[in-house]
């Protein structure tokens, strides 16, 4: 990202020193935007070079020029959004520092820094800073790229990287020690019987973890789906119901469905499938033996939603906005006991965001929780597709 940030900035000094030499050669007067030739601002007092401030308007990240005095004599809208200018000052004494020495030798310095902007909420905006001077005309130039969301994404991909090699080394791990333990033990059969038994357990969970892995890999890098089929939601609930019929009836859950009887939606039916099939899985774990999981299909005028409703142990409101993440566990020591691998909502709601559709969740801790599926119904996705496709002939 600083690679892309340091081209484009070597870029934009270099077109700025080219418009400040054309004007210097070009003589007094320059063009404005309207057409009309006047004559060039001053440059006494620190004036802004004639051009300077169209190749500052035209920039993304928030840019900053001072004069002579430190005085601000452009600044973006961003950055005074982001609070680095109030008035004519920059106000962030990093960055002062940083444009008071390159004025003084001329070298152009990068930095990263953080700023604390109440304004887009408690915690601090991280920048790329590039400070570079003006030519010889004593005016210092800051540019400054946000930088949060690549952080957070970063930030995103450690801990995936992280968590994966933990969810792989646990099961890996335990299959070496229980090979050394059967192996110990072959004088034992029944030592032996339950040994292999648990090796069978954790190649199983290893098996889930890779598994949702290559589907979540597939699903997210792949298109919303151009071509859709329709899809009988009544097929789909049923084969989803019995998929988890055994383990359901291992704890006396009862499983019941209603209202998808002659309903069709437009998308892919083995993902659609598998988006409900991991709700449903989810509810039959964290249920409660001798409770009810009800899944219900109901239309609305512009949706079909498909809810998965139990009567389970329910999620804590501060983790409901989490749940989706890849790994994330409200009860880690549960989840790994009944076999989840935590993928499982991850998968659901990329699925959806392919059928341009969203999941959404209702819960409260000791009453149960609603996941729902929300699709758009055919005619509204077959509107939405002609018009795309209306938008793409007019563009040719």
């Amino acid at each position: 990202m600083q690679g892309e940030l340091l081209a484009a900035v070597t870029g934009i000094i270099g077109l700025v020193l080219g418009i400040v030499i054309g004007a210097a050669v070009a003589g007094p007067l320059f063009r404005t935007r309207s057409g009309r030739l006047e004559p060039s601002p001053s440059r006494e007092g620190g004036a802004l070079p004639p051009g300077i401030a169209e190749v500052l308007s035209a920039l993304p990240s928030s840019a900053v020029v001072l004069d002579s005095g430190d005085k601000v004599l452009r600044a973006s809208s961003a950055a005074r959004a982001f609070g680095l200018v109030r008035g004519e000052e920059l106000v962030i004494g990093e960055l002062l520092s940083l444009a008071r020495k390159v004025r003084r030798d001329g070298v152009i310095r990068e930095t990263d820094i953080e700023v604390a902007v109440r304004k887009f909420g408690p915690d601090a905006t991280s920048f790329a800073v590039r400070v570079a001077p003006l030519g010889g005309t004593g005016l210092v130039l800051v540019l400054a790229e946000d930088q949060t969301e690549h952080r957070r994404v970063e930030a995103v991909r450690r801990d995936f990287v992280a968590n994966i090699s933990h969810e792989l080394k646990t099961p890996v791990g335990a299959l070496s020690l229980l090979a050394e333990t059967v192996q110990d033990a072959s004088d034992d059969p029944e030592a032996v019987r339950r040994f292999t038994a648990r090796m069978q357990t954790e190649a199983t969970r290893l098996t889930a973890v890779i598994q949702d892995l290559i589907t979540l890999s597939r699903i997210q890098g792949a298109e919303p789906i151009a071509e859709p089929a329709p899809v009988d939601l009544e097929a789909v609930v049923e084969e989803a119901i019995d998929a988890v019929r055994m383990p359901a009836d291992a704890k006396g859950i009862e499983l019941v469905g209603s209202g998808a009887e002659g309903l069709t939606v437009l998308g892919d039916e083995a993902m659609l499938g598998t988006a409900l099939r991991n709700l449903i899985t989810n509810a039959v774990a964290y249920s409660p033996k001798n409770t009810r999981v009800a899944v219900s299909v109901g239309t609305s005028r512009s949706s079909i939603d498909i809810s998965v409703a139990d009567q389970g142990i329910g999620i804590p409101q501060q983790d409901l906005e989490r749940i989706f993440e890849r790994f994330y566990r409200v009860d880690a020591a549960r989840s790994r006991a009944t076999g989840g691998t935590g993928l499982g909502l991850a998968i659901v709601k990329h699925i959806m965001t392919h059928h341009r559709g969203e999941v959404t969740v209702w819960s409260k801790e000791g009453s149960g929780s609603t996941f729902t599926l929300r699709l758009p119904r055919p005619e509204s996705r077959e509107i939405d597709v002609s018009r795309n496709d209306n938008h793409q002939e007019t563009a040719q």
